[in-house]
């Protein structure tokens, strides 16, 4: 399932989130490679629940000890759900970002284009190129 923590299942953005579409909802995170750049994650600011977005719009943002960054919507649509154990526990990003460290759940506005996005061995083209 995991291929040099990749996992072949999802789909990427050249934003580093990765996607993982169930019906009319997608949950997002960041990718291993994102969370790696970023180092230690010390705040998720969460306020997004209810929220409609653009998409390519920022959902929401991410605090560590070296930079703040901004996740993005890979679709438009409602910001369903949002992964409430980050805010006490921001680093499962850094431990777990496919899994324990998923950010949020957006419910689609209108039917998904999977194929704007990144397969997994795109991605991990993407990455080694310097993306």
């Amino acid at each position: 399932m995991t291929e040099g923590k990749i996992p072949t299942e999802l789909k990427y953005t050249k934003s580093h989130e990765w996607i993982r579409l169930e019906g009319d909802v997608a949950t997002v995170g960041i990718t291993d490679h994102a969370q790696s750049e970023l180092t230690d994650i010390v705040y998720v600011d969460l306020g997004a629940k209810g929220k409609s977005v653009a998409a390519a719009a920022t959902v929401l943002v991410l605090e560590s000890v070296k930079t703040v960054a901004d996740v993005y919507a890979p679709f438009a649509g409602t910001v369903d759900d949002v992964n409430a154990d980050l805010k006490s526990h921001p680093e499962l990003i850094n431990q777990d970002p496919y899994g324990k460290g998923w950010i949020f759940r957006l419910k689609l506005s209108g039917p998904a284009d999977v194929g704007t996005f990144l397969s997994p061995d795109d991605y991990r083209a993407f990455v080694a190129s310097g993306g």
